[in-house]
């Protein structure tokens, strides 16, 4: 009986020190693009962008930041 036990003890702490590793490191997506490469036929897409076009996007990007700042708002 003790024996079981003890032998059911070891199995679960066994099992809990084998968990996988969470870091960013690990997760990333070899696939993975850059925004401004997005997807052509989003219905979400600004007119007359096309997807690849990085000047574009960080104009966009800059112009939608403008209607976040405060002081732009409050001047």
């Amino acid at each position: 009986m003790m024996r079981t036990l003890l032998i059911s003890l070891a199995a679960i702490a066994m099992f809990g020190c084998s968990e996988k590793s969470q870091s960013q490191a690990d997760a990333r997506v070899s696939g993975d693009v850059p925004p401004y490469k997005g997807a052509s036929n989003d219905p979400y897409v600004i007119k007359g962008w096309t997807a690849g076009n990085k000047t574009e996007w960080d104009t966009q990007m800059r112009s939608r930041a403008q209607f976040q700042n405060e002081y732009v708002k409050t001047n």
